[in-house]
């Protein structure tokens, strides 16, 4: 596919749960990203990376800086916009990209520049696009995301409430869209990440290093493997990698398609009650999570199932917990609500029924 000295992602060994997540976010652009947190040494950065090969293609303006969508005004840079309205923009396509946020990056290179002296010589604004402009409609990846700068954070926060990154200087000001996919990964033994980029952040996974010895060797032998001879060991997984990249690609055209019930909805409300978590973005992650987990399955029903999975992934980083409790997510207390829910279910049936036959 591209870069011929990328990881193949379909040569990653276990680390299931970051895996899925990550292609749940490719399938679906507006889940709201996710953060991958785990000890060094477990293929975080490495199966991030590895993802650019999965990216499917996006139809874009011709020769915009910022890969503008060119059937949604609205969300179109000035540029764009005129162009529409003048009838001259043309449409192209390219792939989605990943592109790396460093966290030593200063804010000029994030937000991007404004030439000052151009700008007053000219009386035309002068504009440096920063990793924002390039990161608009892409995945946005911030290693270590846990040691950014509260300055950076700040800056993320904003273009992820708004879709937009605006930057002004001595009275000049430019903006432009910057809608992306933010993931990140972090070693939770760095530190901790805010609360507010926390919760910006719909998907979470808790991973650890892999203690089966078979899986262990497994990976060793393909890591050798790999530098030994990267071209190869890629073409030995082309099949693997194509099959996946096709299975995308037909649950981003399925997606729209997934119905949406109205239990559906109450099991996801009951979810987030009954686990105590704080507003209402829990819910509407887990229902968007469960909808993409159907697509990807090549289904367009929601399942119990899927709503159970999603369930993992939305409410790891957002339950009420003491600080000094490390303890994961537990599956049976997903379990027992779901139960008392088919239950309630199940009684209101079975009174409506009786007063059906009363009547």
């Amino acid at each position: 596919m591209k870069n011929k000295h990328n990881y193949p992602f379909t040569a990653i060994v276990g680390q299931e749960s970051m895996k899925k997540a990550l292609i749940l976010n490719v399938i679906n652009p507006r889940l709201g990203g996710v953060l991958i947190k785990g000890e060094k040494g477990t293929a975080k950065s490495t199966t991030v990376r590895a993802l650019a090969e999965l990216m499917t293609k996006i139809e874009v303006v011709e020769d915009c800086e910022y890969n503008c969508n060119p059937n949604d005004y609205c969300t179109m840079c000035d540029e764009c916009r005129q162009k529409y309205e003048l009838g001259n923009l043309k449409g192209s396509e390219t792939s989605m990209k990943v592109i790396n946020l460093p966290v030593s990056a200063t804010e000029d290179r994030v937000v991007g520049s404004i030439d000052i002296e151009k700008a007053i010589s000219t009386g035309k604004k002068f504009f440096e696009e920063g990793i924002l402009a390039k990161a608009n409609r892409n995945i946005l990846y911030v290693d270590e995301v846990n040691l950014l700068d509260d300055n950076i954070v700040d800056i993320l926060l904003d273009c992820a409430a708004m879709g937009v990154n605006i930057v002004e200087r001595e009275g000049i000001s430019i903006k432009h869209p910057s809608n992306f996919i933010l993931v990140g990964t972090m070693n939770p033994e760095e530190g901790d990440l805010r609360p507010q980029l926390l919760d910006r952040f719909s998907l979470c996974v808790n991973i650890e290093g892999i203690k089966d010895v078979k899986q262990r060797v497994e990976i060793i032998q393909r890591r050798m493997e790999f530098e030994q001879d990267s071209v190869n060991f890629i073409e030995k997984f082309k099949n693997d990698q194509l099959d996946l990249y096709n299975k995308i690609k037909k649950a981003k055209k399925i997606l729209n398609e997934v119905k949406v019930t109205v239990e559906n909805l109450e099991l996801v409300a009951s979810l987030s009650i009954g686990f105590g978590v704080d507003g209402h973005r829990s819910d509407i992650a887990m229902i968007k999570t469960a909808k993409t987990i159907a697509a990807y399955n090549q289904r367009t029903f929601i399942s119990e199932d899927d709503i159970k999975e999603a369930a993992n992934l939305v409410f790891s980083h957002r339950l009420r917990r003491n600080p000094l409790d490390e303890s994961n997510l537990e599956k049976d207390s997903i379990d027992d609500i779901i139960n008392d829910f088919n239950n309630k279910k199940e009684e209101n049936s079975n009174t409506h029924e009786k007063k059906n036959i009363v009547s």
